[in-house]
């Protein structure tokens, strides 16, 4: 019996920033934890009740935690998240130890019992005594010595052993729960050897029982064996079988929102849309919405419905991101499963909802946190739906490819003539290649990844996405896959330029060789390219005028633009120029227009004009000039800035 130093004290008033834990989340928790939330009640009643009465009472405090409706929790916040990031958990938890505190109090003459110090109604079973399976000396001894603690100290010695619980949140559990004088709890826990594992043994489990007759007498050998058996299994049963569909433990999902039936197909793992592995073979699309569901936890729906649900309520400890432009709330309906398979240290699920691509992520040790990131990828083409990125680690990064594609190859895009570096491709995973996503400081490499299928080769590369951005040359309207010697060298230049474009929700990147152009006093020719990046929402587009001479191993941005149509499928047409000085010392402006501009022209710091597409003219150094291109229809064009 509990001493009376430590009886329970006044239950603290739930206040308004209290969190709020309504009827069907304090079910889920407790249908998901009941073999544990009776376990943790039975440790913690007295001994001295007798076992048979002990399982009982352990079983009806715990079906007694069910709150009847919306209730103010009064777990304080440190411990608001429970077990697995769930706050119905810690509420249902907080209950049963108050309960059986209240339980183990010495009845008083002048005070009114409470309920749960009398003997439980329900359940109850006649004919039969129900105790747990014996352990050995060591569990033996250990239930004498906790038989010694007040019910304080033994909530205490469990919340630590079972709950793995430190001593701060052991305390805030016991103050919650009423106990008045929670350091003598404590102290009096740390008087049992730390024997925790212990608290596992079928010694102290209500949920696996063994029955055995009240009256031998009157009962046959046969009959005897089958009342038991069957008692044991109806009883067990029926404490199990709690009415209702709660979705169980969400992880780190946030409490559910209003469940109606769309919102729970969105959730429900078992309409998850699967298609056919040879679906994409017949298919008159050719995008993500015939990827196969492919990993090999694709049938583990407990992974599955937290990551649909962490999808639709992504609780305060989850890691959030999303390309600009890509919303980041929940499915309308069932989305398409892609992967699920653990990915190094992290079990991954990739879904598609037609707009987006998801991936879920959680520790595969178990410990908390998540992360949900989002892609917008609608309107993908074949060229663009080829690969999606499973997982980085230690500065590389894997790829789930699509099923049309036969070889993966990895590829440095500033050495090309170095040749590609071919990888394993395992079930659609790529093995792990070096991302220069994230990399800092000189860039010395940018590698590629390189995929063949049935249409060819074709190049894309990680902008820190969810998606590669797919990388082309050639004049805008007719841009074609990076593929021939031509091409590599093209981009080899101008391949450290796309870290100005991370993170921007980019498609594709098309490099543009839109003029040669000799240079004054014999120096050679300088190349003109313009490299265009697309994005997956349309806005946000960025084109960048990059001039390289010869010797030189990288090429200069000289001009920009954002949100413009230039150097575009739309408008065909670019004009830049730089100052630049000779290896004889000489400044000059140098401007060159696409093909097909008939006169360039510079006005304010220097003015010259010139037929054709190409200005050169000396200049003083750091003079500033307004460019100005004539096409043949007699339309003007700015020179980018």
């Amino acid at each position: 019996m509990q001493s009376p130093s430590q009886d329970a004290a006044p239950q603290p008033a739930p206040s308004a920033t209290d969190p709020v834990v309504d009827v069907e989340q304090a079910e889920a928790a407790l249908v998901e934890h009941y073999p544990r939330l009776v376990r943790l009640a039975y440790l913690v009643l007295p001994p001295g009740l007798g076992r048979n009465r002990r399982v009982l009472t352990a079983h009806s405090l715990t079906q007694r935690a069910l709150p009847r409706g919306r209730t103010p929790s009064t777990v304080i916040p440190a411990q608001s998240t429970g077990r697995e990031g769930d706050a119905g958990y810690a509420f249902v938890r907080l209950r049963v130890v108050r309960a059986a505190l209240e339980a183990g109090l010495p009845l008083r003459r002048r005070a009114w019992p409470k309920r749960s110090q009398l003997p439980p109604l329900l359940p109850q079973v006649w004919g039969l005594r129900l105790f747990p399976r014996s352990g050995g000396a060591d569990e033996l001894a250990l239930d004498q010595q906790l038989s010694a603690l007040s019910g304080a100290g033994r909530a205490a010695y469990v919340l630590r052993g079972l709950e793995k619980l430190q001593d701060g949140d052991a305390r805030e559990v016991l103050t919650a729960a009423g106990v008045a004088d929670v350091d003598a709890a404590l102290k009096e826990a740390d008087g049992v050897p730390a024997r925790y594992a212990l608290l596992d043994s079928p010694e102290f489990d209500p949920c696996s029982l063994q029955a055995r007759p009240t009256d031998l007498v009157r009962r046959r050998q046969r009959g005897k064996a089958a009342l038991a058996a069957g008692a044991a299994v109806v009883v067990c049963g029926a404490l199990l079988a709690l009415p209702g569909d709660g979705w169980g433990p969400d992880g780190a999902a946030a409490p559910p929102y209003a469940q109606n039936p769309a919102a729970r197909d969105a959730l429900d793992p078992g309409k998850l849309t699967r298609v056919s592995p040879a679906a994409w073979k017949t298919s008159a699309r050719t995008d993500f919405s015939v990827w196969p569901a492919r990993g090999g936890l694709t049938g583990d729906k407990a992974l599955l419905r937290r990551a649909l649900a962490v999808w639709a309520r992504p609780g305060k400890t989850v890691r959030v991101s999303a390309t600009p432009g890509t919303p980041s709330g929940g499915p309308a309906g069932p989305p398409q499963l892609l992967y699920a398979g653990t990915v190094d240290a992290a079990r991954v699920v990739i879904l598609h909802d037609g707009l987006r691509i998801a991936r879920y992520a959680e520790p595969k040790d178990g410990t908390g946190g998540a992360a949900l990131d989002f892609a917008r990828v609608d309107g993908a083409r074949r060229a663009e739906a080829t690969a999606v990125v499973l997982g980085r680690a230690d500065g590389n990064v894997r790829y789930l490819t699509a099923p049309w594609v036969t070889k993966v190859a990895e590829r440095d895009l500033l050495k090309p003539g170095s040749g590609a570096m071919e990888l394993p491709l395992t079930d659609g995973v790529t093995a792990p290649l070096a991302s220069p996503a994230q990399r800092s400081g000189a860039c010395t490499s940018w590698n590629v990844l390189q995929l063949t299928d049935g249409s060819g080769k074709r190049l894309m590369t990680d902008l820190g996405e969810l998606v590669p951005a797919r990388l082309t040359t050639g004049r805008p309207g007719s841009a074609g896959e990076v593929d021939g010697s031509q091409d590599l060298r093209t981009w080899a230049p101008f391949a450290c330029s796309l870290s100005a474009v991370r993170g921007q929700g980019v498609r594709s990147v098309n490099a543009w060789r839109y003029a040669e152009q000799p240079l004054p006093d014999a120096s050679g020719s300088a190349s003109w390219v313009c490299t265009r990046a697309e994005t997956w929402r349309g806005g946000g587009t960025r084109a960048l005028a990059q001039f390289h001479t010869p010797g030189v191993r990288y090429g200069a941005v000289v001009a920009k633009a954002e949100d413009a149509p230039a150097c575009g499928e739309r408008d065909p047409h670019v004009l830049a120029g730089v100052l630049w000085r000779s290896e004889a010392g000489r400044w000059y402006l140098l401007a060159a227009g696409s093909r097909g501009t008939s006169s360039v022209s510079a006005t304010g710091g220097v003015r010259a004009s010139a037929p054709g597409h190409l200005l050169a003219v000396p200049a003083r150094r750091g003079a500033r000039a307004e460019l100005k291109g004539t096409l043949p229809d007699g339309r003007t064009i700015s020179g980018l800035r």
